[in-house]
């Protein structure tokens, strides 16, 4: 599942592979698995000028290393250079907040689309459900 969002967040640019093992090194240090469903693995690299984020859902639940040891549906992936910490701590700190609501998550995990999912998280971000 990382691998398959890193290469949807970097593209064919030639970054896939560092961002990967920035994502990798992140997880070894401290696992990136929030609880509620949600894993948001991230890391720094310079390969990458800005700070980037994509999402995926799963259809089954998938394990992995959570603090309420509970498997993931919900992945937010993030990745960017060390200068723009500051754009990545506020941003890991948007989707914890916006996670921890049950109807918030399960909207996301039922969207059908990449365009409802986006929907759902401007909607959430404007402090609907």
């Amino acid at each position: 599942m990382l691998r398959e969002l890193v290469d949807l967040l970097v593209g064919g640019n030639g970054a896939s592979d560092d961002v990967f093992q920035a994502i990798l090194e992140r997880e070894r240090q401290f696992p990136t698995g929030i609880g509620y469903g949600v894993a948001v693995p991230h890391g720094k690299t310079p390969a990458l000028t800005n700070l980037l984020a994509v999402a995926g859902t799963t259809l089954a639940p998938v394990p992995y290393e959570t603090v309420d040891g509970e498997p993931v549906r919900l992945f937010f992936l993030l990745a960017g250079p060390e200068s723009q910490a500051g754009a990545h701590v506020k941003a890991l700190s948007r989707i914890s907040r916006l996670v921890r609501r049950e109807p918030i998550r399960a909207r996301l995990v039922g969207a059908q689309t990449p365009e409802e999912f986006f929907q759902i998280l401007c909607e959430a971000e404007r402090g609907g459900a």
